[in-house]
């Protein structure tokens, strides 16, 4: 089964990482890090006026099984929401977890790691490229919106 889990789409995605590296000046930056394995991903992204990926950049120190989803994610990101990512991060979780599909759209791709939910301890390797990228453009929304707080300095 582990033969299976390691196939020759898994180890061609884990070796052809697009995007890979960081942004010169991004608007937002996420990082994640699986606790048990050490993989980490740390990806900047700069977003259009509508608040979709633009530009992207991914640093990803992972397994096999990590570099694989962030090669996927990397084929399919630009363009993509913050919607359209949880969207996609929910659906790993439930196909990894629960039997789920997986994510359909645009990062359908990410099927390919069906195989990993008999491997709960590779669970949180492989959802650490998403997991950080939602991270990077929830930042970046919240750069973007404007503060809508009032002072009450002077209010007396």
């Amino acid at each position: 089964m582990i033969d299976e889990l390691y196939s020759a789409r898994i180890l061609k995605l884990a070796a052809n990482m697009p995007h890979s590296g960081r942004l010169a000046a991004p608007q937002g930056t996420g990082e994640r890090v699986a606790k048990l394995c050490g993989s980490k991903a740390v990806v900047d992204v700069v977003l259009d006026d509508a608040g979709r990926i633009l530009e992207f950049a991914q640093d990803v120190k992972a397994c096999a099984l990590g570099q694989a989803a962030a090669g996927v994610l990397g084929e399919s990101v630009l363009g993509a929401s913050a919607d359209e990512i949880a969207a996609a991060r929910d659906a790993m979780t439930a196909m990894l977890k629960s039997g789920g599909e997986g994510p359909g759209g645009r990062f359908e791709g990410l099927r390919a790691l069906r195989l990993v939910a008999d491997y709960p301890a590779r669970h949180a390797s492989t959802m650490v490229a998403i997991e950080a990228t939602l991270d990077a453009v929830n930042q970046a929304l919240a750069r973007k919106s404007p503060d809508t707080r009032t002072s009450l300095a002077g209010a007396a």
